[in-house]
Protein backbone atom coordinates (compact mmCIF):
# COMPACT_ATOMS: atom_id res chain seq x y z
CA UNK A 1 0.00 0.00 0.00
CA UNK A 2 1.27 2.96 -1.01
CA UNK A 3 2.06 5.72 1.74
CA UNK A 4 -1.32 8.07 2.75
CA UNK A 5 -3.79 8.43 4.78
CA UNK A 6 -5.78 5.82 6.22
CA UNK A 7 -9.74 7.20 5.61
CA UNK A 8 -11.38 3.84 6.57
CA UNK A 9 -10.71 0.17 7.27
CA UNK A 10 -12.76 -3.01 7.19
CA UNK A 11 -10.80 -4.96 9.98
CA UNK A 12 -13.21 -7.54 10.04
CA UNK A 13 -12.41 -9.09 6.58
CA UNK A 14 -8.94 -10.09 7.81
CA UNK A 15 -10.79 -12.07 10.12
CA UNK A 16 -13.56 -13.59 8.17
CA UNK A 17 -11.29 -13.93 4.85
CA UNK A 18 -8.35 -15.64 3.26
CA UNK A 19 -6.44 -12.65 1.75
CA UNK A 20 -4.63 -14.34 -1.09
CA UNK A 21 -3.62 -10.96 -3.00
CA UNK A 22 -4.11 -7.27 -2.61
CA UNK A 23 -4.39 -4.84 -5.53
CA UNK A 24 -4.74 -1.55 -5.69
CA UNK A 25 -7.81 0.59 -7.48
CA UNK A 26 -9.28 4.18 -7.73
CA UNK A 27 -12.30 4.49 -7.05
CA UNK A 28 -15.08 7.61 -8.96
CA UNK A 29 -16.77 9.41 -6.53
CA UNK A 30 -19.08 12.38 -6.44
CA UNK A 31 -17.93 15.82 -4.55
CA UNK A 32 -20.22 15.56 -1.56
CA UNK A 33 -18.71 11.67 -1.01
CA UNK A 34 -14.93 13.32 -1.17
CA UNK A 35 -16.09 15.87 0.86
CA UNK A 36 -17.60 13.40 3.81
CA UNK A 37 -14.73 10.84 3.43
CA UNK A 38 -11.76 13.71 4.55
CA UNK A 39 -14.45 14.12 7.73
CA UNK A 40 -14.34 10.43 8.30
CA UNK A 41 -18.02 9.25 7.04
CA UNK A 42 -17.11 5.73 5.13
CA UNK A 43 -18.07 2.19 6.11
CA UNK A 44 -15.97 -0.57 4.16
CA UNK A 45 -18.39 -3.65 6.28
CA UNK A 46 -20.04 -5.70 4.32
CA UNK A 47 -18.85 -4.13 1.17
CA UNK A 48 -17.19 -6.04 -1.74
CA UNK A 49 -16.38 -5.75 -5.34
CA UNK A 50 -18.03 -7.42 -8.39
CA UNK A 51 -18.30 -7.57 -12.40
CA UNK A 52 -20.89 -5.83 -14.52
CA UNK A 53 -20.15 -6.57 -18.21
CA UNK A 54 -16.38 -5.44 -18.18
CA UNK A 55 -16.30 -3.03 -15.30
CA UNK A 56 -15.80 -3.38 -11.93
CA UNK A 57 -18.09 -2.36 -9.28
CA UNK A 58 -18.03 -1.72 -5.54
CA UNK A 59 -21.20 -2.71 -3.59
CA UNK A 60 -22.19 -1.98 -0.17
CA UNK A 61 -19.48 1.04 0.60
CA UNK A 62 -21.40 3.28 2.72
CA UNK A 63 -20.26 7.32 3.14
CA UNK A 64 -22.56 8.99 5.13
CA UNK A 65 -24.16 12.09 3.81
CA UNK A 66 -22.85 15.48 3.67
CA UNK A 67 -24.56 17.77 5.67
CA UNK A 68 -23.28 21.16 3.66
CA UNK A 69 -23.91 19.43 0.30
CA UNK A 70 -27.90 19.86 1.22
CA UNK A 71 -30.30 18.74 -1.91
CA UNK A 72 -27.12 18.11 -4.08
CA UNK A 73 -25.83 14.92 -1.54
CA UNK A 74 -25.22 11.47 -2.74
CA UNK A 75 -26.92 7.94 -2.31
CA UNK A 76 -25.46 6.73 0.66
CA UNK A 77 -24.92 3.14 -0.42
CA UNK A 78 -24.72 3.28 -3.94
CA UNK A 79 -22.64 1.30 -6.36
CA UNK A 80 -19.22 2.66 -7.30
CA UNK A 81 -17.26 2.35 -10.28
CA UNK A 82 -13.37 0.87 -9.29
CA UNK A 83 -11.04 2.12 -12.01
CA UNK A 84 -7.93 -0.63 -12.70
CA UNK A 85 -6.00 -1.18 -16.06
CA UNK A 86 -8.15 -3.18 -18.92
CA UNK A 87 -5.34 -6.07 -18.13
CA UNK A 88 -5.36 -6.49 -14.22
CA UNK A 89 -9.29 -6.40 -14.52
CA UNK A 90 -9.00 -9.12 -17.57
CA UNK A 91 -6.65 -11.31 -14.72
CA UNK A 92 -9.12 -10.35 -11.66
CA UNK A 93 -11.75 -11.81 -14.10
CA UNK A 94 -10.46 -14.53 -14.42
CA UNK A 95 -9.54 -16.07 -10.88
CA UNK A 96 -12.72 -15.10 -9.85
CA UNK A 97 -14.77 -17.19 -12.28
CA UNK A 98 -11.93 -20.30 -12.30
CA UNK A 99 -11.42 -20.40 -8.23
CA UNK A 100 -14.97 -18.96 -7.09
CA UNK A 101 -13.02 -15.96 -4.99
CA UNK A 102 -14.60 -12.74 -3.65
CA UNK A 103 -12.92 -9.37 -3.83
CA UNK A 104 -13.45 -7.84 -0.91
CA UNK A 105 -12.15 -4.02 -0.14
CA UNK A 106 -9.42 -3.64 2.78
CA UNK A 107 -9.04 -0.12 3.36
CA UNK A 108 -9.27 3.26 1.93
CA UNK A 109 -6.61 5.91 1.79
Amino acid sequence: MAAGKVICENRKARFHYEILEKFEAGIALLGSEVKSLREGGGNLTDSYAHFHRDELWLANFHISHYKAANQFNHEVTRQRKLLMHRRELERLRGKIQEKGLTLIPMSLY
